[in-house]
């Protein structure tokens, strides 16, 4: 059975982000596909400092909330990346939690993340694409690094609003066939 986990990056529920991520795993999940999401902003997550712990013993040293996160990222066929721009990038929640992605760069636990798909979802202030370029780009290269394939993304431009992407339609509709597209994969 497919899992397919979502992950919200921004600390507003029921913002924008939360929406989108939301709305895709409804399109999952009217394929009867299993879907669990979690949200960063409600999580401790320390940041990486190098240690490379997790290369030797396939643990990671911090004591946080990242450790139970490590199963449910390797239990998940698909996982869907939410979050808005914060300064032409991700938001600092989504940056902690994906570098802390060194603990699948190590040998022995290379294996955990290569060929997993991922999703984005990113909504933003701005109408110019040039403002989320730069957040594809990193959530391009870092899945590329890690062997894990981007299968589809929802960029959203023009929202500010808690939750007003639900006023744009075209979005809504996005996301949600997007999520259908990951469950049918």
């Amino acid at each position: 059975m497919k899992k397919v986990l979502g992950v919200v990056g921004s600390p507003r529920k029921n913002g924008n982000t939360h929406v989108l991520v939301s709305r895709i795993l409804e399109g999952v999940e009217s394929e009867d596909i299993s879907t669990d999401t979690i949200f960063l902003d409600d999580l401790s997550i320390e940041e990486c400092d190098g240690c490379y712990v997790c290369w030797e013993s396939e643990k990671c040293a911090k004591k946080d909330d990242m450790s139970s996160l490590y199963q449910k990222i390797i239990e998940s066929d698909v996982i869907v990346f939410g979050t808005p721009v914060y300064w032409y990038g991700p938001t600092a929640l989504m940056k902690g939690f994906i570098d802390r992605f060194v603990y699948f760069n190590g040998p022995k636990n290379r294996k955990k993340i290569k060929g997993k798909l991922a999703v984005i979802a990113v909504p933003f202030e701005d109408e110019n694409d040039e403002t989320v370029a730069p957040v594809v780009l990193f959530f391009e290269k870092s899945f590329n690094f890690l062997g894990m394939k981007l299968i589809g993304k929802i960029i959203a431009p023009g929202v500010t609003r808690r939750g007003e992407v639900k006023e744009k339609k075209e979005y809504m509709e996005k996301a949600y066939e997007l999520g259908r597209k990951v469950a049918k994969l």
